[in-house]
């Protein structure tokens, strides 16, 4: 194993002339060097010379291009999570950009692209571990080649770093055509160790005891870097067939687990399996894995400022093509889809769910359908799967659940409908489990079951509906697994012990927290059930401030994190031209830019005026004059922003969506019609015209 795990620990060794890497644990592994400016990259058995300042690391993130310069992103502190299998899981917790140039160069842009990378690393949850694939479930790893490095292990759409790790990799196989360095077309095994990937998204991983039996309990979610975004500049499915905030969530249970504690292993050595655990028991690992991802049809919800955005949904016709390409792969990767809708049946939402279940009757073969309903809802049930298996598609079984109008009036006992529709399909599907093999030297299972269904689940957002339902199957399985290796007995339930009961809870509730946190902004609403197991009045109250923070963050704050992510995915990747208008500033007319302004402006007026005292005998007329005149101007102000809401949301500005561009110029040229504010907001003021546009033009996109 020795060269295909990561090094744990790696010395920086800066000069003016390059980066040097070397792990002091393994001193005959080569030396990575990374030549300054030019980024070229070379293994080096020999000794270093000229090196002024040495630093230990964690880890290499990866080498990222920005638009004047190329920077080293490092790993510079890492906090143990726990260990699952005996390997230890590190988080994230700090990092560095190393730049390549010597002196740096200052740039309004190159100084926003800088701080959009740091921003994301710093909120964004990154895990790793030097010595177990966490991309992949414990299924998947079963199947996968063990003998192979770490990184070509990974699942490429839980592989967060695979973009900026790019350089690395392509030197490591021989590529020469993004990354210079020398000997091209010559591979390099000894840059196998130097590749980490990192996975987004939650991990926890606790040792605990169910009915005095010890187990480890772990939950880990994986968040796709496909399409990856934030919640209203992210929706849907692209031509690719990735649907926004796709997430895999993986509940693993490890029975007779004895390689608990926090210390770390060793990259670069073996993990030996061993035949006995606990009292002699062997170590066994079960695990039941489910997904959520947006409805994958073309469709947007538009910023306007209001509450509630402008909802668009395209034909469904246009969609089947990357509809098949995204079920293709789910069918591949897990067998049966269970596919549980939990949208509204009325209202705006009612749009999505019709173009859903027009996209099912078109991809499977003679669909069946039924429907159930009762005195809370007209369909509170709606089921849909191929009438004959003709083809692959054929695996996909439609479940629509009204989940508002069955659970309205905190009745959530009633999501138990949407569990006994599903149950047969739970129990067909099962839940991996394993056993280690007796002295295997890389780490491999003994298969006993495989999970061969998912059930993917969505709502709107894929955070509130989902992360209920999501908790509920987790339960039901839980509890079976728990039965089938005797530590309940037929009839319990994991929630008869307590302590338990209470750690499951709080382990979804922190899931669905993260999951939420990474693309609205805020933590999950209806997690005080979650936690509890009932609505609270403190849960009320925390669900309504978490409302409030994602409309502001939603319409004001969410520009600049989805560009963060399009910067540090690839999917944007920024020019060097140099010269010109600078990208990132606001190029909207003076006037529009200003109503703000005298919006906040007349209400301090209206706050000093209404605390002015009156002096005796003076006339009241011009106080109350005062403060109409600022009401009246603080009334009309907010008015304009509200009509115009388009003009003052934050965009995007690296890849700015073709409808909010087009909303955009619409609302603007509403303001010019205007027979007293046009003459304010002149046609080319600022480059207002090019304002939106530019942005979809500068720097490429990219997918790796």
């Amino acid at each position: 194993m020795a060269g295909l795990l990561p090094f744990r620990d790696i010395n920086v060794h800066a000069s003016a002339s390059q980066y040097a890497f070397t792990s002091p644990s393994t001193p005959s592994a080569p030396t990575l060097v990374i030549e300054r400016p030019s980024g070229d990259l070379s293994l080096n058995d020999g000794p270093l010379l000229g090196s002024k300042r040495v630093s230990s690391i964690a880890g290499i993130l990866g080498i990222i291009k920005l638009k004047l310069d190329k920077y080293i992103l490092v790993i510079t502190k890492a906090q143990p999570m726990g260990r699952l299998k005996g390997h230890m899981v590190y988080k994230v917790i700090a990092t560095e950009l190393l730049p390549l140039r010597e002196r740096s160069l200052h740039d309004p842009d190159e100084d926003t692209y800088y701080g959009l990378i740091k921003n994301l690393l710093k909120t964004g949850p990154l895990f790793f571990s030097y010595s177990f694939d966490i991309t992949n479930t414990f299924q998947r790893q079963a199947q996968s080649d063990l003998t192979a490095p770490l990184w070509k292990r990974a699942d490429d759409r839980f592989f967060w770093n695979r973009f900026i790790q790019s350089d690395l990799i392509d030197f490591r196989l021989g590529d020469g055509t993004s990354a210079g360095y020398r000997q091209q077309g010559r591979e390099q095994p000894g840059a196998d160790a130097f590749i980490l990937p990192v996975m987004f998204g939650m991990m926890r991983i606790t040792n605990t005891r169910i009915k005095s039996t010890p187990v480890t309990f772990t939950l880990i979610t994986r968040r796709s870097r496909y399409r990856a975004g934030t919640r209203y500049f992210s929706r849907g499915i692209d031509e690719q067939g990735h649907v926004s905030n796709f997430n895999e969530s993986e509940q693993i249970v490890i029975l007779n687990d004895n390689k608990d504690g926090l210390s770390g292993f060793a990259g670069g050595g073996g993990m030996q399996n061993g035949n006995v655990g606990i009292d002699g028991q062997e170590l066994q690992i079960m695990s039941y894995v489910q997904t959520r991802g947006s409805v994958p049809v073309y469709w947007a919800e538009i910023n306007t400022l209001r509450y509630v955005p402008e909802l668009q949904v395209r034909a469904v016709e246009s969609a089947v093509g990357a509809a098949r390409k995204h079920f293709d792969e789910q069918i591949r990767l897990y067998g049966e889809n269970y596919l549980v809708n939990l949208v509204n049946q009325k209202g705006r939402e009612d749009r999505v769910k019709s173009a859903y279940e027009q996209m099912v009757r078109l991809l499977v073969s003679s669909a069946t359908e039924s429907s159930q309903s009762d005195e809370y809802s007209s369909e509170k049930l709606h089921m849909m799967q191929a009438g004959d298996r003709k083809q692959e598609f054929d695996r996909l079984h439609y479940i629509y659940f009204d989940f508002h109008n069955e659970t309205k009036g905190l009745k959530w006992h009633r999501a138990q409908i949407l569990l006994d529709q599903l149950k047969q399909g739970l129990i067909e599907g099962g839940y991996f489990r394993a056993v280690d093999m007796p002295g295997d030297t890389q780490g491999q299972l003994e298969v006993r079951y495989q999970q061969t269904a998912v059930v993917r689940t969505n709502c709107m957002d894929c955070l509130d509906r989902t992360n209920v339902v999501q908790t509920m199957l987790a339960r039901f399985t839980l509890t079976r697994q728990l039965i089938d290796v005797g530590i309940l007995r037929p009839g319990e339930s994991q929630d008869d012990d307590e302590a338990f009961r209470n750690l499951f809870r709080n382990v979804w509730a922190d899931n669905a927290d993260v999951v939420s946190k990474s693309y609205s902004g805020t933590g999950a609403l209806k997690t005080d059930f979650t936690r509890t197991g009932q609505r609270t009045r403190a849960g009320a109250l925390q669900d309504l401030n978490n409302s409030i923070t994602r409309y502001i963050r939603n319409n004001f704050a969410d520009g600049p994190r989805q560009d963060g992510f399009d910067v540090f995915l690839g999917v944007y990747q920024p020019s060097t031209y140099i010269g010109g208008s600078l990208l990132f500033a606001d190029r909207r007319p003076a006037f529009i830019q200003a109503v703000p302004y005298i919006l906040a402006t007349s209400f301090f007026m209206v706050l000093i005026a209404s605390l002015t005292r009156q002096l005796p005998n003076s006339t009241i007329w011009p106080l109350r004059f005062f403060m109409v005149f600022w009401c009246a101007v603080g009334l009309w102000c907010w008015h304009f922003i509200y009509t115009h809401g388009m003009l003052y949301v934050n965009w995007p500005k690296l890849n700015t969506p073709r409808w909010a561009t087009d909303g955009y110029q619409e609302s603007l040229g509403s303001v010019r019609k205007d027979a007293l504010l046009g003459q304010f907001v002149t046609r080319h003021e600022r480059g207002a015209s090019t304002a939106r546009v530019s942005a979809l033009e500068e720097g490429k996109k990219r997918i790796q």
